[in-house]
């Protein structure tokens, strides 16, 4: 057999050229400490880096989410304790009215106080986000969520996080759901005057306390609403309405109607297990209503505007103006105490989606863990085969060299000689 000279010089060329490949891809290797240079090192294993890069990826993104809910969150969780302080003191401020003592003066004093609390409870209700939007219109976050007469201008979509790949969390809470609602799952009622037959206010000293059902069997879930009317001193006629049908229906009259106030009794019975109490003498035609809380769109902006305007109303030395204003005192009080313990459920909601949020970022971190591992078993170089690998090659390289000396100075020429 025939070996050609340019065959020779050829294929030592090929197999010089071919270990120096090899040694340089091993310099790269070493280099960027990556065991896949090219997707063609591992096929297999650079495919499943691809899935394991995206899914860290994802898993970052979510985290991102779940910081940027943890923040409204947190001012969310601001503005309600602020809100929060700002009713106990308003509460305080209405035992403080209701002291018989108060000229009207200071009681227009305490309508001062009460507005600038009405301005502040506002400001809390446009509180913006790190955004800049308003973190309680609900999905309208470019415009405020109350306007100056208390509308609110929102809606009720809440804007939604993906904190996980399963998991969408509400960034927020809408106004409506804080400062016009009464505590959701509330059994307790509201008094109110409401006027008498002419239209006016009552005219009697009496006023409405805190009504409360006697007996649940009668009325399990505060489905009724009452209507009382004085025909006398101390004769009154009770109107009902299952108000847990739409729209509501009238109820038959409960047994013993009209009723008759025993002298020195402080409670009206109003039927179907409920009562009311009651102090001072009514009018003929005086009105009242007893209402579930729970059936009110109690507008916390509007509570405070007719308890203003009540404080402002002068009642010094009138009996029946002074029942009045302490009418409006006690439904304020009343809604401002279930205003109260709503603001406190809807802090409890925020409290419960912040744990969710750390354990979800808990997880994500495990998770996270995992991808990186799992990303380093597939490309991080094992330094010590590599440089062991390099060392051969680099012999393997010096052999290719010598051989190819070797080999080109074999010739019938220098055979001969």
């Amino acid at each position: 057999m025939r070996i050609s000279s340019s065959l020779m010089f050829q294929t030592g060329l090929n197999t010089i050229n071919a270990q120096q490949s090899d040694l340089m891809h091993l310099y790269q290797q070493i280099g960027s400490g990556q065991r896949m240079v090219t997707p063609a090192d591992d096929p297999l294993a650079a495919a499943q880096a691809i899935n394991l890069s995206q899914a860290q990826s994802q898993n970052l993104r979510y985290a991102d989410n779940r910081s940027v809910a943890t923040r409204n969150l947190a001012t969310e969780e601001d503005a309600l304790n602020t809100l929060t302080l700002l009713l106990q003191d308003v509460q305080t401020r209405l035992v403080q009215a209701g002291n018989g003592t108060l000229s009207d003066a200071d009681r227009q004093t305490l309508a001062n106080v009460l507005q600038n609390a009405r301005d502040t409870a506002m400001g809390i209700a446009n509180t913006r986000d790190g955004n800049g939007q308003y973190l309680f219109s609900g999905s309208k976050g470019d415009q405020p969520a109350f306007g100056d007469d208390g509308t609110y201008h929102g809606d009720s979509l809440q804007r939604l996080i993906q904190a996980d790949a399963t998991r969408q969390i509400p960034g927020g809470d809408v106004g409506s759901d804080i400062f016009q609602r009464m505590q959701p799952g509330t059994l307790a009622y509201t008094s109110a005057a409401t006027g008498n037959g002419a239209g006016g206010d009552n005219q009697g000293s009496a006023v409405l306390g805190q009504p409360y059902v006697a007996d649940r069997t009668q009325n399990p879930d505060a489905r009724y609403s009452f209507q009382v009317k004085f025909t006398s001193a101390t004769d009154y006629t009770v109107t009902v309405q299952n108000m847990s049908t739409t729209p509501p229906t009238a109820m038959p009259a409960p047994p013993g109607s009209p009723f008759t106030l025993a002298p020195g009794a402080t409670e009206l019975d109003l039927g179907y297990g409920t009562k009311v109490r009651i102090s001072g003498t009514s009018a003929v035609d005086d009105t009242f209503s007893v209402e579930p809380l729970k059936t009110q769109n109690a507008n916390m902006f509007d509570v405070f505007d007719n308890l203003i305007v009540a404080l402002n109303a002068p009642s010094q030395g009138d009996a029946s103006a002074t029942a009045q204003l302490r009418n409006v005192l006690n439904t304020s009080m009343q809604q401002f105490a279930s205003a109260y313990d709503n603001v406190l459920t809807v802090r409890s909601s925020v409290g419960a989606r912040m744990n969710e949020l750390e354990a979800l970022d808990n997880s994500g971190a495990q998770r996270n863990l995992g991808f990186r591992q799992a990303l380093s078993g597939l490309e991080d170089l094992d330094y010590y085969e590599a440089t062991t690998q390099l060392s051969l090659r680099k012999i393997a390289l010096e052999g290719a060299g010598l051989a190819f000396q070797t080999i080109q100075s074999l010739s019938l020429f220098n055979l001969g000689r």
